[in-house]
C-alpha cells in the first residue's frame, strides 16, 4: 500500500535535487522500485508518453505518477515537480520587496565576502596538494589573468587550459 505523504516526498525530493527533464529519473527509479511502488516497465512507458506529449520534457513524471498511483499519483507528482519552481518565484518576489533595505544589502555583502573567503580557502588547499608544480601554477595564473580581463569567454579559458595541460604534461 502506498503512503501518499511518503510518495509525495519522494517526488518532491527528486524535483528539488534535479535540474529538470530526466535528471530526476535516477532518484525516482531507485526510490519507487525500492518501495515496490513501480515496475521497471512504468519508467519506459512514462518516458515514451512524455516524449510524444507536447510541452516540457519533465511531464513524464506526471505520467509516472499516474502509472504508479492513478489520478492521485499524477496530482501528487504534478504538485511535487511544480512546488520547487513556485518556491523560487515566491522567494524572488519577497526579495525584490526588501532588496533595497540596508540590512539586506549588508547581509548580501557579508555573504559575498564569505563566498570569496571560501573560494580562497579551496584554492589554498588545492595549491598545497602534492603534485602541484610550476606548470600547474602557470596554467592557473594564466587562466586567472584571462578571467580577470573579462574579455575571454570561460569556455575558451577552459579549452586553453586543457590544451596547455596537454602540451605541458604529455
Amino acid at each position: 500500500m502506498i503512503n501518499p505523504f511518503i510518495y509525495f516526498l519522494l517526488f518532491l525530493k527528486a524535483s528539488l535535487f534535479s535540474t529538470g527533464g530526466f535528471s530526476n529519473l535516477p532518484s525516482l527509479h531507485q526510490d519507487l522500485l525500492a518501495n515496490g511502488w513501480a515496475k521497471e516497465s512504468y519508467f519506459g512507458q512514462s518516458i515514451a508518453i512524455g516524449q510524444i506529449s507536447p510541452g516540457p520534457n519533465g511531464l513524464w513524471v506526471i505520467c509516472l505518477g499516474y502509472l504508479t498511483y492513478g489520478y492521485a499519483g499524477a496530482a501528487l507528482a504534478l504538485i511535487a515537480i511544480t512546488l520547487p519552481a513556485l518556491l523560487v518565484l515566491v522567494i524572488s518576489a519577497g526579495y525584490t520587496r526588501i532588496e533595497q533595505r540596508t540590512w539586506v544589502q549588508g547581509a548580501m555583502h557579508g555573504v559575498s565576502l564569505a563566498v570569496v573567503g571560501l573560494l580562497l580557502s579551496v584554492v589554498w588547499t588545492i595549491l598545497r596538494q602534492p603534485g602541484v608544480d610550476w606548470k600547474g601554477l602557470l596554467i592557473a595564473v594564466g587562466a586567472f589573468g584571462l578571467a580577470l580581463s573579462r574579455k575571454v569567454n570561460i569556455l575558451i579559458i577552459l579549452g586553453l587550459a586543457g590544451l596547455a595541460g596537454y602540451l605541458l604534461y604529455r
